[in-house]
């Protein structure tokens, strides 16, 4: 039997077979008529990590919500709900009751993943019987469209921040990692979905042209694939800390 390498979050095991078939899964070739962002922008995501400094010189004011909304943020893949601490507080700052996804990091779309999510958003409605506004980074938002069709009952709407939902999966610059760390094809997930439907909620999709991860027109999408969309001005990973995207978020919060 094959040496376990190491431990997964669902208490399963990697191999060295299971090693060797996500490293073909991440060297699979890209559609010839599919392209991610271009380089630049890339290398201009990387500028995140200075973010905590210019927090120092930089105040964020919030106004007071006239309507204060119970919001679940759920984290783009690979990141963990630390990285939305930031928006999160100033969500807060303007009296809304903002709530983790109740999970750690994002390491795809597995099923026990959205099976667990979708637990949470029904303990969160059941506790308060408050639709929730889900709140979703990058393949955060992907699945929040995803729990949306499941329980539109319980979600007064879905905002999502360049999250690749339509058009190919694969137009974005991280298909390759997604594919070697979920274990599946980025265009294969382990639930039934279907990315580009609408959900039977208010759905608004925000973008970027300055996105070096996933294309603009996935993340933006076509009428009827949401109901609307929003440009913003920030890198891909700056959705979260970004004031023209929080200010943005904040404003979707008051039209509902």
């Amino acid at each position: 039997m094959a040496e376990p390498l190491f431990s997964r979050s669902e208490d399963s095991v990697w191999t060295r077979a299971e090693l060797r078939r996500r490293w073909e899964l991440a060297r699979e070739p890209g559609p010839d008529d599919v392209r991610g962002p271009r380089a630049l922008l890339l290398l201009n995501e990387f500028t995140w990590m200075v973010e905590p400094l210019k927090r120092v010189f930089r105040q964020h004011e919030v106004a007071s919500s006239a309507n204060p909304r119970s919001v679940m943020l759920l984290p783009g893949f690979g990141a963990h709900p630390i990285r939305m601490r930031y928006m999160a507080r100033q969500l807060e700052k303007a009296g809304h009751r903002v709530k983790r996804w109740g999970m750690g990091y994002n390491l795809g779309a597995t099923a026990e993943r959205f099976g667990k999510v979708e637990e949470r958003l029904i303990d969160l409605y059941d506790r308060r019987g408050e639709k929730l506004v889900l709140v979703g980074w990058s393949l955060g938002g992907v699945i929040a469209r995803e729990l949306a069709k499941h329980h539109p009952d319980k979600v007064a709407k879905v905002i999502t921040m360049g999250s690749p939902f339509s058009g190919s999966p694969r137009a974005n610059n991280g298909w390759r990692a997604y594919q070697a760390i979920a274990g599946h094809r980025v265009d294969e997930p382990e639930f039934e979905a279907d990315p580009a439907a609408k959900p039977p909620v208010e759905t608004v999709a925000l973008w970027s042209p300055l996105d070096g991860v996933v294309r603009p027109r996935s993340a933006c999408g076509k009428p009827g694939e949401r109901d609307r969309a929003r440009a913003v001005r920030c890198s891909h990973m700056g959705f979260v800390y970004s004031k023209d995207a929080i200010d943005t978020v904040l404003g979707e919060l008051e039209t509902i």
